[in-house]
């Protein structure tokens, strides 16, 4: 592989993280946490999935290091640990966190913004 821009090289070390996470997280939520979850485990798959998605997508946008330099990066990668982390949070946590999660709870969609606003950023 070519030696990337600091931007792309961060793109692509975020994208395989984000897409290993991702899928590291949505096999322990199928296996481990399955009888756990119950219902729920619907929701840890989406948020697995988004994570997944979002860094196939960094790895996409660093072979463009053009697009790297704007702000799409750090909001995907901003986005992506609010949205799925919150999410993979609250299902774990939320017995735990008492008031806390009224904090956490917030930073989903926050995260959803974000992230939009990453891959709209590749319009300009």
């Amino acid at each position: 592989m070519p030696i990337l821009p600091a931007s792309a090289s961060l793109a692509w070390k975020a994208g395989a993280v984000l897409t290993s996470s991702g899928i590291m997280a949505g096999a322990f939520g199928a296996h481990a946490l399955a009888p756990r979850l119950g219902e729920k485990a619907a929701t840890w798959g989406m948020a697995s999935q988004y994570a997944i998605l979002n860094g196939i997508g960094l790895l996409a946008i660093s072979q463009h290091p053009t697009y790297c330099k704007r702000l799409s990066v750090p909001l995907i990668i901003a986005g992506t640990t609010l949205f799925s982390g919150s999410i993979f949070a609250l299902l774990l946590y939320k017995d735990r966190m008492g008031s806390f999660a009224r904090v956490v709870g917030p930073t989903t969609p926050i995260g959803g913004l974000l992230m939009i606003g990453g891959y709209l950023s590749l319009l300009f």
